[in-house]
């Protein structure tokens, strides 16, 4: 187990998946989103469509987390026995992407799950089967601040010895709750742009001091990404309101920035 009182552990930024309602990866990102959705308060992605009859009655957020997952898989050359086993975890966090499964609820509509009891571990649960995942994995609900609270936690984990590897996964949809983000216009940015996204987190080599504009991701745990001040801002305004996808598009904005990330 790691001490809390040691030399800060460098933690580093293995690669991201992404997929937007603009396309995937941060490539397909505009340079302004609000000209770019032309008015739009909604972008939405396809549902994916993956072979096989263990899909069949898959959640759209859940086809939308694996298809993140592949890209990630993609990016990094990584296979998924290198993930699979005891020693990744998964930490997922969302805001609007349970909106299918509580409408269908509220509503008393007929949906393929069963709300309250398995909704909230549906999605890391597919990916926990898809990779093989045995390791520690938990649900952080809310926006940003919840995908903030899942990377310090990475951060705890990897740096006490619990993983070797973190898996930080957000989605967001909003094809179900539009309405209701159009209700309270005022008090959310738009456009809001469906999302996936995955970033894989390990322990670096050494234990070097923070630099200036490093991303702290726990209490002395660095996430060393060069100088990612303005990422949240860029973020936003290349891709528009993605709740809990931004902080890991603002991520990988930070480490495409960095000569040689």
């Amino acid at each position: 187990m790691g001490g809390h009182f040691g030399a800060p552990h460098v933690v580093t930024l293995g690669g991201l998946g992404l997929i937007t309602a603009w396309g995937p990866g941060l490539e397909s990102l505009p340079d302004d989103a609000v000209a770019a959705a032309a008015g739009r308060d909604v972008l939405t992605l396809p549902t994916p469509v993956r072979p096989g009859d263990r899909y069949r009655r898959s959640t759209r957020e859940s086809l939308l987390a694996l298809a993140a997952v592949d890209a990630l898989l993609g990016a990094t050359s990584l296979s998924r026995d290198a993930l699979a086993g005891g020693r990744t975890a998964l930490l997922y966090a969302t805001a609007a992407a349970y909106a299918a499964s509580n409408r269908a609820f509220v509503e008393s509509a007929p949906g393929s799950v069963y709300f309250p009891y398995t909704a909230p571990s549906a999605v890391p649960a597919e990916v926990a089967i898809e990779l093989g995942l045995r390791g520690a994995y938990l649900t952080f609900l809310g926006g940003a601040a919840a995908t903030h609270e899942a990377l310090r936690h990475a951060g705890r984990l990897l740096r006490d010895g619990e993983c070797d590897r973190a898996l930080v996964l957000a989605v967001e949809t909003f094809a179900d709750c539009g309405d209701l983000f159009r209700r309270g216009r005022w008090l959310i940015r738009k456009p809001l742009v469906e999302a996936a996204a995955c970033v894989l987190l390990r322990l670096g080599g050494g234990t070097d001091a923070a630099a200036a504009g490093d991303v702290c991701v726990a209490d002395q745990t660095i996430l060393r990404l060069g100088s990612p001040s303005a990422a949240p801002r860029t973020a936003t305004r290349r891709c528009g309101n993605t709740l809990a996808c931004g902080p890991l598009i603002a991520l990988g904005l930070a480490a495409a920035a960095v000569p040689g990330a």
